[in-house]
């Protein structure tokens, strides 16, 4: 029987860690295209670049970064070192039909929303337009034009790097004829009273931009699909009195249609995504 990658990757390590490193290997990474991100214990400092090049020759990657602080900031860039192998870190990661141009090492990529990626693509109808406020290098715009061909797609970001990347991922993906690129604040660049849905594929205080997504549907009724942290025993109560709040400003009650647990987050705290049908208030 093949080993699986992780007892390969200890048994190649073990004539040159003692049994306290070896036990502290990561068992879990991330893999986007063919580079590879570790996070790695302190306690491995030492020997980190070791671990890289076996990691990378049993996973097959020719480049290994290592995560040092997550995702940060308004841009939401990674905060990772290059550990390994090639320094030229732009890699395409395929997924579900659907080809992303990124470089991790400066854009954010979770391979941990590849199954809502997939929902979004499954459940967007044709005929329809779309707006995505929080587009990056496409991880939702993308997978939607590819499967389910609306008639248009608005892609808002404001990381110039990810833009870039977006504009790229719209060519490698031949869908120019559907989604259009909006570089800028999604609070000033995003269209209004033209949307049958919007995606909201952001987290960190979602609920400041819920007046941008009333106001990009059509008439100000549609579906709104609300992504956000929250700590899982207040689910879905926490979401659903944010949106209710806005909202009633604008005279709409909030329906809800679906919740969808993304990941955990941190222990009792999970990511979120609330599909959301705008209506009339009765």
């Amino acid at each position: 029987m093949r080993k699986k990658p992780f007892q390969q990757i200890v048994e190649t390590l073990s004539n040159d860690l003692s049994s306290e490193q070896l036990e502290l290997l990561p068992e879990k990474w991330e893999k986007i295209g063919d580079v590879l991100i570790l996070r790695l214990d302190d306690g491995l400092a030492a020997v980190e670049k070791d671990i890289a090049q076996v990691y990378a020759q049993v996973l097959h990657c020719k480049s290994v970064l290592k995560d040092t602080g997550g995702i940060s900031g308004t841009f939401r860039e990674p905060q990772f070192t290059f550990l390994y192998g090639d320094e030229e870190t732009v890699t395409i990661h395929k997924e579900n039909g659907v080809k992303f141009k990124i470089d991790p090492a400066k854009v954010m990529f979770s391979s941990g929303n590849m199954d809502e990626r997939k929902r979004m693509a499954d459940i967007a109808k044709t005929k329809e337009t779309v707006v995505d406020l929080f587009a990056g290098i496409g991880y939702f715009s993308i997978p939607i034009a590819v499967h389910a061909k609306p008639a248009k797609v608005y892609s808002c970001e404001l990381n110039p790097t990810a833009f870039s990347f977006l504009k790229e991922n719209i060519r490698l993906n031949k869908v120019s004829d559907i989604v259009t690129p909006l570089l800028g604040d999604n609070r000033s660049i995003s269209p209004s009273n033209v949307a049958d849905r919007v995606v909201m594929g952001f987290f960190g205080e979602t609920y400041r931009f819920l007046p941008v997504a009333i106001n990009c549907l059509h008439n100000q009724k549609g579906i709104i699909h609300y992504h956000d942290t929250f700590p899982d025993k207040k689910i879905p109560d926490i979401a659903l009195s944010q949106i209710q709040e806005v909202t009633e400003k604008y005279n709409r009650d909030s329906v809800l249609q679906h919740v969808q647990h993304v990941k955990s987050y941190a222990p009792g705290i999970s990511h979120y995504v609330f599909d959301i049908k705008i209506v009339e208030k009765c």
